[in-house]
């Protein structure tokens, strides 16, 4: 008896998704919402209901819903462990798992529909399972509440999903590993404070955006290694008087180990916490990389040309051609990070053992996770169709004084102090301006000399970008065999990620 099988689950696009139903089932699965409609685990102690409004104020079912096939597996694994444990009979245990089965086809297949009605993902589950056994149905929630139930299915949720989102995360770094190779040895500017600053190269650039996504690759990751923990068992906050064999539940769902305490694993939610700055984090490399890209595309810079395909016009403008996608990405990135702030707000008042409010854990989470999913494939397509005007971006070396670095080491290998480099060459940069001349190879020897007699005919050789870039051969740095280098190495992270 094992966990149901997740194939055909309800969509992970984070809408509110129906499963289809075929015309000779529809009649059945209506059937199904009538008996599960209205089915509150909660019911016993209160003599009210909550009005119809106040239900629907309360109930989760369009967020949660996606944890349908979670829920069942987590469902499945207590009752084969409590007929294992004689908790209740092997019959009913086999029974409850048997249906719990038929559930999931049925969902998988349409012939069983969501009832709208329903509280949450697990009311409905239940109810349903309950329809079909009776009294052996209602056996499946002994020694557990809702509280580790939620908590597992959250978990077993991001289990198989997070590593989703890491593979689309590892293609999106391949795909730029491949135009940093392509492009190693392309000479561009590199700039601070978007000023020009020193001769890079366009595969040195790509390799920087690969750098920040390898360390998002690396925080998922390590997100999922203290999520790897069931809390299955620990029922509302104090455990369960029945003897549960939590490390049997724990091993039979893929989990590491049981949780350590019954309190903090209904009250922890660290492990949504980490996967949404995760994923914020990751969204704000996306969007300062979609800056660069626009700032690229703009006629002023012309470095880049998005295809068609990714890129828009102007309803009134003929001419226009905007990188939309990229601006798309940039502007949600708000998303993830109000969504990072809105779950850091939601615990931070909460007392330690588990409260209504944590049912609002998962909506900004869900859309975090989607939208980091969308935005990877969006970006990964738009980067794939790019091409670049190699041209343009050497041109834009020449001017702005980029080599005056390179200058100024020029002077410290031939002997001279560093600042002392650093004040001559500023000189020389003075006296360029002054007499119009926008860079330092312009510069006659006989004037570069009176700054410094250091100063040689070889220096004009250092100074071009091809040069000036080819010379950073530090770990690191611009040149394009230490380029190559990066992308040996972060290609190896990858087939150990």
């Amino acid at each position: 008896m094992g966990p149901a099988k997740k194939g055909g689950r309800p969509s992970a696009g984070g809408k509110k998704t129906s499963v289809r139903r075929n015309g000779e089932s529809r009649s059945k699965a209506a059937g199904e919402r009538e008996k599960n409609s209205g089915a509150v685990l909660w019911a016993g102690r209160t003599a009210e209901k909550p009005d119809a409004g106040a239900f629907a104020f309360q109930a989760s079912l369009p967020v949660d819903r996606r944890l349908a096939f979670d829920d069942i597996a987590g469902s499945r694994v207590h009752a084969a462990m409590l007929g294992k444990q004689g908790i209740i009979p092997a019959k009913a245990a086999a029974r409850i798992d048997a249906e719990l089965g038929r559930i999931a086809r049925d969902l998988e297949t349409g012939k069983l529909a969501f009832d709208e009605g329903a509280e949450d993902i697990h009311s409905f589950i239940e109810g349903i399972l309950t329809a079909r056994l009776g009294d052996e149905g209602r056996m499946v929630h002994a020694g557990r509440s809702r509280n580790d139930q939620v908590a597992l299915d959250f978990r077993l949720y991001l289990k198989r999903t997070v590593p989703e989102l890491r593979a689309g995360l590892a293609e999106t770094i391949r795909v730029l590993l491949d135009q940093a190779e392509k492009y190693a040895s392309a000479v561009m500017p590199g700039y601070t404070h978007l000023q020009r600053a020193q001769p890079v190269t366009l595969g040195h650039h790509l390799c920087a955006w690969c750098a920040g996504l390898e360390r998002d690759l690396s925080r998922f990751a390590d997100a999922l290694v203290r999520l790897d923990e069931c809390p299955l068992g620990s029922g509302a906050l104090a455990g369960s008087g029945l003897p549960l064999d939590r490390a049997e539940t724990a091993g039979a769902l893929g989990f590491a180990r049981p949780t350590l305490n019954s309190m903090d694993s209904v009250a922890d939610r660290d492990f949504a916490l980490e996967l949404s700055s995760a994923c914020a984090i990751t969204m704000i490399h996306l969007s300062r990389f979609c800056e660069d890209i626009v700032i690229w595309a703009s006629e002023e810079f012309n470095f880049i040309e998005l295809s068609e395909a990714w890129s828009t016009g102007s309803s009134i403008m003929p001419q226009k051609k905007n990188p939309d996608f990229a601006e798309l990405i940039r502007g949600k990135a708000g998303r993830t990070a109000g969504n990072l702030v809105a779950l850091l707000t939601l615990l931070k008042g909460l007392p330690y053992a588990y409260d209504k409010d944590l049912q609002e854990d998962k909506e900004s989470l869900f859309d975090s996770l989607d939208t980091v999913g969308a935005c990877l494939r969006i970006f990964r397509g738009m980067m794939q169709s790019a091409s670049f005007n190699l041209k343009r971006m050497k041109a834009a070396c020449a001017g702005g004084f980029l080599e005056a670095t390179d200058a100024a080491d020029y002077l410290v290998r031939k002997g001279l102090p560093f600042r002392k480099a650093h004040e001559a060459v500023a000189l020389i940069v003075r006296d360029c301006v002054a007499a119009g001349r926008r860079s330092l190879s312009q510069q006659p020897l006989a004037e570069m000399k009176k700054r410094s007699p250091l100063f040689e005919e070889d220096v004009y050789r250092a100074l071009s970008p091809s040069a000036c870039a080819g010379a950073r051969t530090t770990p690191g740095g611009a040149a394009p065999k230490e380029v190559r280098r990066q992308i040996r190495t972060l290609r190896k992270k990858l087939t150990k990620a």
